[in-house]
């Protein structure tokens, strides 16, 4: 049976299902799955697979009556490599709210660049990892590379447009912290600076960075950086009897498209008990 095959085989929910298919594909001649009407044929064809079929494209077993694979009117599919038929790619704008890697760094020069990436994130408590993620080769990609150190700073509600201008290209070696209006502020243990006017900031040192791969194996552009957080900057209002307030530092995050973002804020904060064991109690607080 061919990938397609057994990718569809596999989305069948019961064994009844996923035997009967298996019986109907191996009477199918090996280049079944490689015509682009190969599902319509299936459909024509369901009755000997012990299949019944509905005109909402579900697929039901005549023994259990239960609907088993994609419901094609209520979901829009789509297959990335083929396009995905929208007017904005929804991929980013699904996986989210993101929150933003706003990376200052320096290159071997000593010439610093700051700017947002909206593909970032924690990896990892002990030894705590943070990692952004760069589309194309980039100042801050090329900077960890010479430098090998990093410093990820908080987006808040009042710093959101200077954020945003750190986004904009400028020649290489113009400083963003510059033309944002942010002040620099000097690091303990990295040569990068923080943006002081961030409520916290994290110092790193590169672990890792990873050139993105296919499902083919071969690269494309698109480049991971990973640090170890070796250093911490909280700002002392946002702690109440010893535990960080996310909400109270109102931080926003990416939430697809061009400019959409969310911002955290108290009345939209809840919580909700972890099952006893799924969680260490020296990470997450007891």
């Amino acid at each position: 049976m061919s990938r397609e095959g057994a990718l569809f085989r596999d989305r069948l929910q019961t064994a009844e299902a996923r035997e009967a298919f298996e019986a109907f594909a191996e009477r199918r001649k090996p280049d079944f799955f490689e015509t682009d009407d190969w599902l319509t044929r299936i459909c024509n064809g369901c009755c000997e697979a012990n299949v019944q079929h509905e005109h909402r494209c579900w697929l039901r077993i005549k023994s259990s009556g239960r609907r088993l694979s994609v419901d094609t009117e209520n979901m829009h599919y789509y297959e990335p490599s083929k396009g995905h038929g929208l007017r904005h790619n929804p991929f980013n704008a699904i996986i989210a709210p993101r929150p933003i890697g706003w990376i200052s760094s320096r290159n071997a020069k000593g010439q610093f660049n700051l700017a947002p990436y909206s593909f970032f994130n924690a990896f990892n408590y002990d030894p705590p990892i943070l990692g952004f993620a760069s589309i194309s080769w980039k100042d801050s990609v090329q900077n960890v590379l010479e430098t090998r150190e990093f410093v990820w700073n908080l987006v808040t509600r009042e710093l959101g447009e200077q954020m945003n201008t750190t986004a904009a290209p400028l020649a290489h070696g113009v400083s963003e912290f510059e033309s944002a209006g942010l002040t620099a502020a000097p690091s303990r243990h990295v040569s990068v600076p923080r943006v002081r006017e961030s409520r916290a900031a994290m110092e790193c040192k590169v672990t890792e960075v990873v050139q993105f791969k296919n499902w083919k194996g071969e690269t494309v552009q698109g480049w991971l950086v990973l640090g170890e957080v070796v250093a911490v900057y909280i700002d002392k209002t946002l702690i109440k009897d010893g535990v960080y307030q996310t909400a109270l530092a109102n931080p926003i995050l990416r939430a697809g498209r061009g400019g959409d973002y969310v911002e955290v804020t108290q009345d939209r904060m809840f919580e909700m008990d972890r099952p006893p064991g799924s969680s260490h109690p020296a990470f997450h607080g007891s």
